[in-house]
């Protein structure tokens, strides 16, 4: 027998995919609530872009960093773009450094490219071109 939270959960998923944020927000805050990491994570990605409400930095950066920390690697990696940009949090390359890493372990290959870049350009890190190289064939790139 499917509950009805079961039921929930899955109206909620379906209306963030329709574009359909405010009855995704209705739906799917009562599981970020009680845990759910990947609900958190929409409800992150819903405040940070103002998707169905007004954009706000500081409950984008409270879910985003809920389901990071719950070993969601999408989020960790949307964690690590936060700090990266110093959207919603203080810019810092170590944070971001360490959210992409958590992300890339996990074989988020985003991760692993977004960190080759970093050390590439000495975005956030000191530049270190062997370092960038080693990342991108981690990657998959041909260097």
């Amino acid at each position: 027998m499917i509950e009805d939270k079961d039921v929930d959960y899955a109206s909620g998923m379906s209306a963030f995919e329709a574009k359909h944020f405010s009855t995704a927000m209705q739906l799917l805050s009562p599981f970020a609530d009680q845990g759910n990491p990947e609900a958190q994570h929409r409800l992150a990605i819903m405040f940070q872009n103002g998707l169905g409400m007004a954009r706000n930095d500081e409950l984008a950066e409270k879910w985003m960093r809920k389901s990071a920390e719950q070993g969601f690697a999408i989020a960790q990696h949307g964690l690590g773009f936060m700090y990266l940009q110093g959207e919603g949090v203080e810019k810092s390359g170590d944070e971001a450094i360490k959210w992409f890493t958590l992300a890339a372990d996990q074989g988020l290959t985003g991760s692993l490219t977004t960190l080759a870049m970093m050390y590439e350009q000495g975005d956030g890190v000191e530049q270190d071109q062997d370092k960038a190289k080693v990342l991108y064939k981690q990657a998959g790139f041909d260097v």
